[in-house]
């Protein structure tokens, strides 16, 4: 008997301690379709996982208890559900669309829930990049509130990013999360980076300092590439005609493939544009460049464990641009002309695990950039005696840059700390940055070398559902800077039950005394060439910056809408401006030098509505002055001015989106440019006298129409789509023309009336 009770005994505790919990499992969909790799998991626990490509999931290994079940996925509302576990449990799930509720990084370099952030982070996906018929990131950035994308060069249409009226030396551009933007790349890369190869972009505006370090004064954009989702791929073909006066080819491809396990996947891209010289004012001198790009890269993700994640991507852009006098002969015989063929190379490598019931996390990560370029800057000599020496020592230059960021980052969650969460973050990395760019010809050298690095802190406390502090610093140590640079930040977030968020930022900055992109352009002016030094005493630029918001958005069963209104206010120490120090024998010289304070502030409104995904509308518009406190002296003999020259007091969009059902989609949208003091130097016929100018105002409207048709039998789409940009062709008029033409004097719009069509072959 006694026998019997002891076996009977252990297969009880057999039973009790070998179980070592229950299953719970389902299916997740939305309107329907299933919900692949959406994320579910018990919430305060390690318990978690995510579906599969048919949406379905199953969590095992699961004690008897009472728990909050969590499902979350990027763009639908999350479901938070209380269950309670006593066996083997099935839960289906059906996710409801959320357009303002979607994840972002950029604001906390953590995922984090829109609405949830301290910081204002705005988005503009690649659905929303096609639909606007954007070609390319500069296309797309003027689409964002706030920003404004500028074409700053008759001769070589460079490109510059103005964020709350600040240049683009004021604000970080970043490829994954990584500032490997370099100088250099600014010139140009806005253009050079295709919208194929980007998967949403990310902006925030004011003072990222103490998350990013140097140059994040004015904002921080982050384009985050392509991302493996689940098998499929793209091809598109698109032809534009420039004001009937030239062509631009286009051809992209995208493909992705996921491994059936789902821990390993591949996303590529390929570009190929081809585009000609445009002039407007028939002087046979170009104000659009030619242009053949060639890109394509890779971005790939690996999980080794449920807990460890490694990311690799890779970029290779090539690029021949081409500007001036439309002839055929080599650059040093045209009357004036701008060559350059870029060479870039970018990537980056970050490794994640995740250990203490996932409240903590540990990634590190190495990124890259190699720039050479080969280039021509020259206008060829009236003077008999000058013409010998310029043929055989003929302006060509080279120019390499450089970039390496490495770095490691921890995160880690406290879910009681006095009554609430907090995430704290704490990093460091180092970033490298070499920039050389010489032409013998002129004399002209920048060679430097920026070495910083920085340690950053933040706490990320939700002090409760309603309240959240997001506090934290940066210290860097720059090369070029003669002490340690503290940067703090604080952000306050108050969410109302009446669907109101407020939000109250300070931050300090600053911009260390290197070259920036605008530093290494060499512009034509008064039959010369002119270029810009770097005064031996310059010092750091120092930001001060507040800004305070309110948010309010209502949705209902049918209708989303709401509106933002932010005030931001910066204050700049030693503020850099370009002060003119004569002429040579190439032509005026300009020298960087700090000036006294100067002020930017204003205020930007965003609005936004959406009926049944159907109809969207979203709209932004900045009201703004920036001025140096002490006038400085820009254009010599003139009298100097306090306001910030290309700077417009007034600019904004708004876009407007019918989609009645998948495969029919129709935009049209709207940019808006005000008037703005440029300088105009004499050389052109029609201008003998250096002065100010005031710009009109534009209005530039665009429209894009697209169909698909559905091949199921091969599980592929065709879709058509066609549209004009620009349509009114409200287009800068007053260009200079001839060889001593001020390839400066330009402002508005960065393309004349354009008409394209295309097609596209996508999976289904």
């Amino acid at each position: 008997m006694a026998k019997r009770i002891v076996f009977i005994i252990l297969i009880i505790g057999q039973f009790v301690y070998g179980q070592k919990g229950f299953s719970v499992s389902g299916e997740i969909s939305s309107e329907g379709n299933s919900m692949p790799y959406t994320n579910i998991y018990l919430e305060t626990t390690s318990h978690g996982t995510v579906s599969n490509a048919d949406g379905y999931y199953e969590i095992k290994n699961v004690p008897a208890n009472t728990y909050t079940i969590v499902v979350s996925m990027t763009g639908f509302k999350t479901i938070r559900k209380k269950v309670t576990i006593e066996g083997n449990t099935t839960l289906n799930f059906n996710l409801e669309t959320e357009l303002l509720d979607e994840i972002v990084i950029t604001g906390t370099r953590t995922f984090k829930r829109q609405n949830n952030s301290a910081v204002i982070v705005n988005i503009l996906n690649s659905e929303s990049l096609n639909s606007l018929q954007a070609c390319n990131l500069s296309d797309g950035l003027k689409f964002q509130p706030g920003l404004r994308v500028e074409t700053d060069c008759q001769t070589c249409n460079y490109t510059q990013l103005r964020i709350n009226g600040l240049g683009g030396g004021y604000s970080q551009i970043l490829i994954n999360g990584r500032p490997i933007f370099s100088p250099l790349t600014g010139l140009y890369g806005l253009e050079q980076i295709p919208v194929n190869m980007i998967e949403r972009i990310e902006t925030i505006r004011g003072g990222g300092s103490s998350l990013y370090g140097s140059s994040a004064i004015g904002g921080v954009v982050n384009v985050i590439t392509k991302i493996p989702k689940n098998d499929n791929f793209e091809v598109n073909y698109t032809y534009q005609n420039i004001n009937s006066g030239a062509d631009d080819h286009m051809v992209t491809g995208n493909a992705t493939v996921i491994s059936k396990s789902e821990k390993a996947g591949v996303s590529l891209f390929i570009n190929n544009r081809n585009r000609d010289l445009y002039d407007h004012n028939d002087d046979n001198f170009s104000e659009l460049t030619s242009l053949k790009n060639n890109s394509f890269g890779a971005n790939a993700f690996f999980l080794p464990s449920e807990n460890q994640k490694l990311e690799v991507s890779f970029s290779k852009l090539n690029e021949y641009r081409y500007g001036g006098e439309m002839v055929d002969r080599p650059s040093y015989l045209t009357q004036q002309a701008e060559e350059r063929t870029h060479d870039v190379v970018m990537g980056s490598l970050d490794y994640q695990i995740n250990f203490n019931n996932d409240n903590s996390s540990l990634i590190t990560y190495f990124a890259g950039q190699q720039t050479d370029r080969d280039h021509y800057t020259g206008i060829f000599p009236d003077d008999e005696d000058e013409i010998q020496n310029h043929i055989e020592n003929a302006p060509y230059g080279t120019s390499k840059t450089t970039t390496l960021q490495g770095g490691v980052q921890l995160n880690h969650r406290l879910n009681d700390f006095l009554n609430g969460t907090n995430v704290l973050t704490i990093g460091s990395e180092y970033l490298v940055d070499d920039v050389l760019d010489v032409i013998d010809s002129y004399n002209y050298k920048i060679d430097q070398t920026t070495k910083n690095l920085g340690t950053f802190f933040q706490s990320d406390w939700e002090i409760t559902q309603k309240l959240n502090l997001l506090s934290g610093f940066r210290v860097d140590s720059n090369n070029l800077v003669d002490n340690l640079i503290v940067s703090p930040r604080f952000s306050l977030l108050y969410k109302s039950e009446s669907n109101v968020q407020l939000r109250a930022t300070w931050s300090t900055g600053f911009r260390a005394p290197q070259a920036f992109d605008t530093d290494l352009h060499i512009a034509f002016a008064g039959g010369g060439v002119s270029r810009i030094s770097l005064d031996d005493d310059l010092v750091e630029e120092q930001s001060n910056s507040f800004s305070a918001s309110i948010n309010y958005d209502k949705s209902t069963e049918n209708f989303i809408a709401g509106f933002t209104v932010e005030g931001f206010y910066t204050k700049l120490k030693d503020a850099f401006y370009l002060n003119p120090i004569g002429e040579d024998e190439f032509g005026q010289r300009f020298e960087k030098q700090n000036g006294d304070a100067a002020v930017v502030q204003g205020i930007t409104i965003e609005t936004r509505a959406n009926y049944k995904r159907k109809m969207q509308l979203e709209a932004g518009f900045t009201l703004q002055t920036s001025e140096f406190s002490t006038a400085v002296e820009t254009i010599e003999g003139l009298a100097p001015r306090r306001e910030f020259l290309r700077t417009p007091n007034k600019y904004g969009f708004a876009t407007l989106s019918y989609i009645p059902n998948n495969k029919f989609n129709t935009n049209l949208n709207y940019v808006y440019t005000g008037d703005m003091l440029i300088a105009h130097f004499a050389g052109a016929p029609e201008q003998t006298v250096n002065e100010y100018k005031t710009t009109p105002s534009f209005h530039e409207f665009s429209w894009l129409t697209s169909y698909r048709f559905d091949i199921d039998n091969i599980g592929a789409g065709l879709e058509v789509f066609g549209g004009i940009k620009n349509i009114f062709n409200a287009y800068q008029d007053d260009f200079d023309t001839g060889k001593n033409r001020d390839s400066n004097y330009v402002y508005g719009p960065g393309m004349p009336r354009t008409f394209f069509i295309g097609l596209r072959i996508l999976s289904l």
